[in-house]
């Protein structure tokens, strides 16, 4: 995905361009930060370290995509978008696409095959993600 894909996206409607928000893009990131350090807290289930990581991924994805300027409704899109808002390598993405897909299944067909690797994959590239992210710097002031 290049960003002209993204003005694209942004023209049939699958992104809206719009320009990030300072408070929200703070929240996105503390959240995230939140969720990483309970889901690498082994005294919480395997399941819910599994949900917190794929939580706080796609608020940091969500963050990439809100600081570009571009909001998404699709979930699996902030994921699939993170190598032009970012330019995290394809391999991050893909754990974060992986770790959607079985979301999804928990959340609708009540799949439950979570395992250590799933839950430590999605850390590491959330963390990758956050780490991209700070890179960056904080927003100007004027967002």
């Amino acid at each position: 995905m290049t960003s002209d894909e993204l003005e694209n996206l942004a023209r049939i409607g699958k992104l809206k361009k719009e320009p990030p928000l300072i408070r929200e893009y703070e929240g996105l990131l503390r959240s995230a930060d939140s969720r990483l350090a309970d889901a690498e807290n082994e005294s919480n289930s395997l399941e819910s370290r599994f949900d917190l990581a794929y939580g706080a991924s796609h608020a940091l994805a969500l963050a990439a995509l809100r600081r570009a300027g571009y909001r998404s409704e699709i979930r699996a899109l902030v994921f699939q978008a993170l190598p032009v808002t970012l330019g995290v390598p394809n391999e991050v993405w893909r754990v974060l696409a992986t770790a959607h897909e079985k979301r999804n299944l928990s959340e609708y067909e009540g799949w439950y095959g979570m395992d250590e690797r799933l839950v430590t994959d999605v850390v590491a590239a959330a963390k990758k993600v956050r780490d991209a992210l700070r890179a960056l710097g904080p927003l100007p002031p004027t967002c």
